[in-house]
């Protein structure tokens, strides 16, 4: 199994390489949807969400209301620690439920978000990060998203720079451009992967009995 770590800041275009990945064969175990997952009305994530913020983040339906939430925790970093304090160990354990059900031949991507803010690459067999210029991302998040620039530079600010992701990097996605300019570096970091997932094989089985 090769183990591989993606991440990049919001709004730098992680979810499409995310896509193309698992379309070549890779196995995605996907950070945010296991995130929403664990806080789906009647879980114990949840229930602990409330009691740490209030019934003021359900709708009126009982399930977590996302933008207002996230209002709460992106202006306050004391917030966002609890938050995550809570999430992310759920999160943790769901993805490693999933690795492990992948096969010891999988090519395993896992997309993290916040795998640069919470020290994670050493997790990872080699980590690829997929950059954009954050003027690049904040134009991308006012006109797609449909977010202020104000709440656009929060989100980010609550974020490794760009210089922090690039410092665990082991491959790099440059996502500065128009999305045709994507795939050709997206297939050519899949031919990476596949060569050292080959290797990695080879080697165990060179290390097996008799050899």
């Amino acid at each position: 199994m090769l183990k591989v770590g993606l991440t990049g800041g919001i709004g730098a275009g992680k979810s499409e390489v995310s896509r193309l990945l698992a379309g070549y064969g890779a196995v995605l175990v996907d950070a945010d949807r296991i995130a929403r997952e664990v806080v789906e009305p009647g879980t114990p994530g949840l229930a602990a969400v409330v009691a740490a913020f209030g019934e003021d983040v359900l709708t009126a339906e009982g399930a977590l209301d996302r933008p207002r939430l996230g209002s709460i925790v992106f202006a306050d970093p004391a917030k966002l620690q609890t938050l995550n304090a809570i999430v992310h160990p759920l999160v943790g354990a769901r993805s490693a439920e999933l690795e492990a059900a992948a096969g010891p031949d999988a090519i395993v991507v896992h997309d993290v978000p916040l795998l640069a803010e919470n020290g994670l690459a050493p997790l990872y067999d080699l980590v690829v990060v997929v950059d954009a210029a954050p003027q690049t991302q904040l134009a991308r998040l006012t006109a797609l998203r449909g977010m202020t620039e104000d709440e656009a530079r929060a989100r980010m600010a609550a974020q490794a720079t760009r210089e922090q992701r690039l410092a665990v990097a082991n491959l790099v996605i440059d996502n500065d451009g128009p999305l045709e300019a994507l795939e050709p570096q997206v297939r050519k970091v899949w031919a990476e992967l596949t060569a050292r997932a080959v290797a990695r094989a080879a080697e165990a089985d060179g290390a097996g009995p008799g050899a």
